[in-house]
């Protein structure tokens, strides 16, 4: 099978100011007319689970409280798989061309972590009007703005 080379575009910054993706400066052309853009998805590497062992995981034990008992990994969004890439939809709050930084109101990655593409969100190729779940995650917030104000403690099994 072949294999693939991938290399990080930028990495996840946090600080008092808030949460960045600090894009290395060979990429910072690449940002150009992303300001339009509200949301980005941000393509990044799970760096933290990136091991023999984390990749061989194919299934785990229920991560959400309501979920059936055991789960194939393609079923959840844990940072165990196979190739440890992440998917986050982020609210863009400002880009600084001259700096190479898109500020962002929230990421689950952690500092550091590298981030490995950029697209822009687009609701005709992004947005599902009306999607299917399993009963067991039905109840959860409709919508990214809903998801901030939803008590995603009382969701996992960790």
């Amino acid at each position: 099978m072949k294999q693939f080379a991938v290399n990080p575009i930028g990495k996840i910054e946090t600080s008092e100011a808030g949460m960045l993706i600090e894009v290395t400066t060979q990429y910072i052309p690449a940002l150009k007319e992303l300001d339009g853009f509200s949301h980005v998805n941000v393509l990044w590497w799970f760096d933290g689970n990136d091991n023999n062992e984390s990749r061989s995981v194919l299934e785990v034990p229920a991560p959400y409280k309501k979920s059936p008992l055991s789960m194939g990994i393609f079923a959840t969004r844990s940072p165990f798989r196979p190739n440890p890439i992440a998917l986050t939809v982020a609210q863009i709050l400002y880009i600084d061309h001259a700096k190479g930084t898109i500020a962002i109101a929230y990421i689950d990655a952690n500092e550091g972590s590298p981030v490995i593409d950029l697209k822009p969100y687009t609701p005709s190729l992004d947005r599902v009007e009306a999607p299917r779940v399993p009963e067991w995650c039905g109840h959860w917030p409709k919508s990214l703005e809903d998801s901030g104000s939803f008590n995603w403690e009382n969701e996992f099994n960790y």
